[in-house]
């Protein structure tokens, strides 16, 4: 179970966000349970909802190290990763490292550098190291990659192919908040782009230690079947061209236990895994050509998606 502690600080840490980024508890909690399932989240919406605001707050709310780096058309590699440079008094090469050695990193509008330097930081997010001139050094921990982009209709923009969108853990969408909430935000926010000052509420040791505890989370056999049987009804759906993948499949079974853990239990729920399916499946799967363009617009993975696994059976 989640002691009295780590739920005050989880309650913290939403609220925390929650007192700028207005009506979106759900993507709040998300992020949230992504921290705590060791997973990289891409926040995908239109300019101007808060993305960058929200993983700022994230980050700002734990003791940790932050970077953010904007993504350009000239962005290399390099500017990520980092590099050698050679030392005259050592007369040897002396790695100096890039902006992708912190806890949790904002990668902000990835979509708009080219598919080589995206390359880079996934693989990077991949392995949690970075190897440069034969040498490996690996990522300070927790680490987390908190990516933002702009939906693919917007132009100048390079989209991420599935195969690289496979390495996100989840997916996480704002969208436009309500007319009243909207009318909150004006009422209190006297500067635009100025990210609040807010209370870090968790160390970075804390985080690992709740990772580990998410990790012990009880998932049943009859759910792990589920997961198994909602998997494979992607990959026979004449709707999908591309299915959920193996790695897909484990990535809902850790955001279960993750949001579980949230949630204060030491067990997941059927109601656990199907809150998750969407956020973590949605963005993996090829929607068959036949079936885009259907007047769902950018939603049409998620439409999709809840109508092929509506038909699998839940266990109680």
């Amino acid at each position: 179970m989640v002691s009295k502690g780590e739920n005050e600080n989880l309650t913290q840490l939403e609220a925390n966000i929650a007192s700028v980024i207005k009506g979106k508890t759900d993507s709040i909690r998300m992020m949230i349970v992504g921290l705590l399932a060791r997973g990289h989240i891409l926040i995908e919406d239109v300019p101007g909802v808060g993305k960058t605001t929200l993983a700022q707050l994230l980050a700002r709310s734990i003791s940790c190290s932050f970077q953010r780096i904007q993504f350009t058309s000239d962005l290399l590699p390099s500017d990520i990763l980092g590099v050698s440079i050679y030392d005259q008094s050592k007369k040897a090469f002396q790695f100096k490292a890039g902006p992708i050695f912190a806890n949790i990193v904002l990668a902000d509008e990835i979509n708009r550098t080219t598919p080589k330097t995206q390359s880079a930081l996934l693989e990077a997010m991949n392995v949690a190291q970075v190897s440069i001139d034969g040498l490996t050094h690996p990522l300070p921990q927790p680490f987390m990659v908190i990516a933002t982009q702009n939906p693919i209709e917007f132009h100048g923009t390079f989209p991420l192919p599935r195969s690289q969108m496979d390495r996100f853990l989840m997916r996480v969408r704002l969208g436009y908040p309500s007319r009243e909430h909207e009318l909150v935000i004006l009422k209190e926010q006297k500067t635009v782009g100025r990210v609040p000052v807010v209370k870090p509420v968790l160390t970075a040791d804390e985080v690992l230690t709740m990772q580990e505890s998410v990790i012990a989370v009880n998932v049943d056999d009859d759910l792990l079947d589920y997961i198994t049987r909602a998997a494979l009804a992607t990959r026979e759906s004449p709707k999908i061209e591309l299915g959920v993948s193996t790695r897909g499949a484990l990535s809902l079974r850790q955001c279960a236990q993750a949001h579980a853990y949230v949630q204060g239990r030491d067990y997941v729920t059927p109601d656990d895994v199907k809150q998750m399916i969407g956020p973590v499946w949605a963005h993996r799967i090829q929607v068959a050509q036949t079936f885009e363009g259907t007047g769902i617009g950018e939603h049409d993975d998620e439409e999709i998606l809840t109508e092929t696994i509506s038909e699998v059976e839940v266990p109680l």
